[in-house]
């Protein structure tokens, strides 16, 4: 998988290169062990911030979200794995290889498929569950009032037909 992720190594990488060359170039020997303290410094950062996001996953259900629909409204295209696993807070459940997609789910039963490409999000789509109860699951909007209606007359009687209002 060389996608998106692959030239962003490469550039590091040259980065780094590029440090210890003009270190050397400008100031010898301190200045080469200047560039690799940096580019050893640079690396630590990343292994702590994918760690510090493996920690927060590792204690969550995998596949498991709060609210899916917040999840959706969050996420955009080239989305690294990583943030989307910051925004979860936990591991999405894996259920294709071939494009890498994964499921998360939340309580009410609504899931979020996310499909990866080289470790970036490329298209994603929120499932709703399905409602079996009976009515809407919100409380019913209130209802206009209905015109009394004329007392009926026992059965056997007849009722004097109501007066005709002008109009």
């Amino acid at each position: 998988m060389r996608g998106l992720t692959a030239p962003a190594a490469w550039l590091g990488w040259a980065g780094a290169a590029a440090a210890l060359a003009l270190g050397w170039v400008l100031y010898g020997w301190p200045g080469v062990v200047l560039a690799l303290t940096v580019t050893v410094f640079w690396l630590l950062l990343q292994f702590s911030r994918a760690l510090r996001v493996m920690r927060m996953a590792a204690g969550r259900p995998v596949g498991h979200v709060d609210s899916a629909l917040m999840l959706h409204t969050r996420l955009h295209a080239g989305l690294p794995l990583a943030q989307i696993i910051k925004l979860t807070r936990s591991l999405g459940a894996q259920c294709a290889d071939t494009p890498e997609t994964f499921v998360w789910r939340d309580a009410a039963g609504d899931a979020l498929r996310a499909e990866m490409q080289a470790g970036r999000l490329l298209r994603w789509t929120l499932q709703r569950a399905v409602n079996t109860e009976q009515g809407p699951k919100s409380p019913q909007a209130p209802q206009a009032p209905q015109a009394p209606q004329a007392p009926q007359a026992p059965q056997g009687q007849q009722q004097a037909p109501a007066p005709e209002s002008p109009a």
